[in-house]
């Protein structure tokens, strides 16, 4: 079985989350085992230092949760976000070019976010719930080219988040060129452990407690 905790990147992203909500998040990370806490980029540097001497690492949102920020902005923030101490980059892909087929400039994005975060985990947030098969097929491909460490499903920001039938989907096609982070409501142990057993590498979710509780 697998240890669940290990796994999650704890998420804090809403908009009206206080300091003290990101004190607590990294207080909750270390007791319980998580993999990281997933923070928007101006609390890297605070998350960082609060997190000092402990193993859970730092990752952050770059273009978030749209991802229609044209590519400079998207790479100002990751440089923004790995000078200040971030572990791991999980940027949202221009879905707008995906779905016109300007593959051309999603694959210069992608490329471009790679070069940036060099020696850094980046994974690529592709938000399946907009997506048809070719789109899949095309973004995953996009991902294996460009040596992306992860595909991530979802922002938790669409209509749908992390589907068993998407990972299973994905994981056919990335084998083990990049691994897939399922993300996007999840909110229990059973989901959680179904998501794992369909391919899924690691878990983003605000629920981590909720589910390594199995309530």
């Amino acid at each position: 079985m697998v240890d669940l905790s290990s796994i999650i990147d704890h998420t804090l992203l809403k908009a009206n989350a206080e300091y003290g909500h990101f004190k607590i998040l990294c207080e909750q990370a270390v007791e319980n085992g998580f993999y990281s806490v997933c923070v928007p980029s101006f609390m890297v540097k605070t998350c960082k230092n609060a997190l000092a001497g402990t193993n859970v690492k730092v990752c952050t949102v770059i273009g978030f949760p749209l991802g229609n920020t044209d590519c400079l902005s998207k790479v100002a923030e990751t440089k923004y976000a790995v000078r200040h101490g971030a572990d791991e980059i999980d940027a949202v892909v221009n879905i707008s070019a995906l779905k016109s087929k300007d593959f051309g400039y999603v694959n210069k994005e992608i490329f471009c976010l790679r070069k940036i975060a060099d020696g850094k985990i980046l994974k690529i947030i592709v938000e399946t719930a907009y997506l048809n098969e070719e789109e899949k097929t095309k973004i995953a491909k996009i991902i294996l080219d460009n040596k992306v460490d992860f595909l991530k499903t979802s922002t938790g920001f669409a209509p749908e988040g992390a589907k068993v039938e998407d990972i299973k989907f994905f994981k056919k096609i990335l084998k083990n060129g990049a691994r897939i982070k399922a993300s996007g409501g999840i909110s229990d142990y059973k989901q959680a452990e179904e998501l794992v057993r369909a391919g899924a590498n690691r878990l983003g979710t605000s629920k981590s407690l909720q589910i390594i509780n199995k309530k």
